[in-house]
């Protein structure tokens, strides 16, 4: 699978599917009518107004950003503002995959959300990869003793250090191989031998 899938929504992309199944605490502005079986706490046929539920990313997207939202959504903690100041300090000391493993790609949801944080959540995202970005370019083309860090990073970031580890492995070995001998293909050989034998025969 292609690394955009990783963060561009992708209708067959299981990177994507994963990122929009996280669930997002919610609160009902209007009284939905026939929605009650949402929240199982609630006697009533209507889903009311005031109601606060969790619901996944791909439901509550298109619930927000409609004219005259029927929805407010509260950022998950590890986007507010408590968190982003730790990754404003050292955004390459923090283990990004043990807040969330799909780290970028909820972000880049979650700043589409009709919310006021929306950009500092946007230059926040932007910074936090920038600032790891060099490590995790060093770890890929240098040797490291721990081969598990692949997977201690979120997704976007562990595809970026595969495919440059695989990238600087191709390399060393096309570097290994030395210099030799450029051979003309059969089809260019074949095509002078003929030309050669026309004209022998005029």
């Amino acid at each position: 699978m292609s690394l955009c899938c990783s963060y561009v929504p992708d209708y067959f992309s299981i990177n994507d599917i994963l990122a929009t199944e996280e669930r997002i605490l919610c609160t009902i502005d209007v009284t939905l009518p026939g929605l009650g079986f949402l929240d199982i706490s609630n006697d009533s046929d209507d889903l009311k107004q005031g109601t606060k539920l969790e619901f996944p990313i791909w439901l509550t997207h298109p619930l927000n950003i409609i004219q005259g939202s029927l929805i407010n959504i509260e950022l998950p903690k590890i986007y507010k503002d408590s968190y982003r100041e730790i990754l404003q300090a050292d955004a390459c000391a923090v283990s990004l995959s043990k807040w969330n493993l799909h780290f970028y790609e909820v972000g880049m949801y979650l700043r589409t959300f009709n919310i006021r944080e929306s950009e500092k959540l946007t230059e926040n995202l932007l910074e936090t990869f920038k600032s790891r970005f060099r490590l995790i370019m060093d770890w890929a083309q240098n040797p490291i003793s721990d081969l598990t860090l692949g997977s201690q990073l979120p997704r976007l970031e562990k595809d970026l250090f595969l495919i440059s580890r695989k990238a600087k492995i191709q390399l060393n070995e096309w570097l290994k191989k030395g210099t030799g001998i450029i051979e003309a293909s059969e089809v260019a050989a074949n095509l002078k031998k003929r030309k050669r034998t026309d004209y022998e025969l005029n």
